[in-house]
This record gives structure tokens, C-alpha cells and sequence, in this order.
């Protein structure tokens, strides 16, 4: 079994910053991309960065400029650092990643419990 836990988040003022992590626990062979994704209440979860093994990065164009994803492969955890947060940038955040396991063939995309990010104005 894998799991993922999220840490961070919370409440913080427009032009604040705040910082997310995810590690990636269990039964791992490998992980290939890790990622960042949101929902805010009524719209459809989305991209926010995404990160490969080779550290190839994607970014929503929301957010570039401000957010940084980065990750440690030897701890196998994914960082997320916000600055110059907007109120449109409340909502829930998930971590994604895509991981290899012994025993199994296919590779599995596993997800985060969420959390809440909430930007005052």
C-alpha cells in the first residue's frame, strides 16, 4: 500500500506565502512525475506544477512566477512554496504522484488527502 501525506497550508493574507509538502510513503519501487493540483469549491480540480524525475517542471500559467515545486527524491517528497499568494488561490491542494511498486507491473497514480490553502483579501 502507498500512502501520501500533506503538511502545510492554511490561512495567510494576499501577498503572503505559505509552503506545502507531500511524502510518499509504503510500497515503492520508483516514483516517475509528482505533482501539485487544486479545487476551489465549484470548479474542476487543476493543474498547478508538475515535477519529473529528471526535474522537468510544468507550471500553470496562474501561478507562474509565484509558486515553486520541487522535490526530494531521496525522501520521496514533493515541495510546493507560494509566495505572493491571491485570493483566487484558495482552495484545496492535492498531491499527485505517479508510482511503481513491488510486485505490481503498472504504474498507479496515487493522491493526497488534500489541503486547504485560504487567502484573505
Amino acid at each position: 500500500q502507498v500512502q501520501l501525506v500533506e503538511s502545510g497550508g492554511g490561512l495567510v493574507q494576499a501577498g503572503g506565502s505559505l509552503g506545502l509538502s507531500c511524502a510518499a510513503s509504503g510500497n515503492i519501487l520508483s516514483i516517475n512525475a509528482m505533482g501539485w493540483y487544486r479545487q476551489a469549491p465549484g470548479k474542476q480540480r487543476e493543474l498547478v506544477a508538475t515535477i519529473t524525475t529528471g526535474s522537468r517542471i510544468t507550471y500553470a500559467d496562474s501561478v507562474k512566477g509565484r509558486f515553486t515545486i520541487s522535490r526530494d527524491n531521496a525522501k520521496n517528497t514533493v515541495y510546493l512554496q507560494m509566495n505572493s499568494l491571491k485570493p483566487e488561490d484558495t482552495a484545496v491542494y492535492y498531491c499527485n504522484a505517479d508510482i511503481k511498486s513491488w510486485g505490481r507491473i503498472q504504474t498507479v497514480s496515487y493522491w493526497g488527502q488534500g489541503t486547504q490553502v485560504t487567502v484573505s483579501s
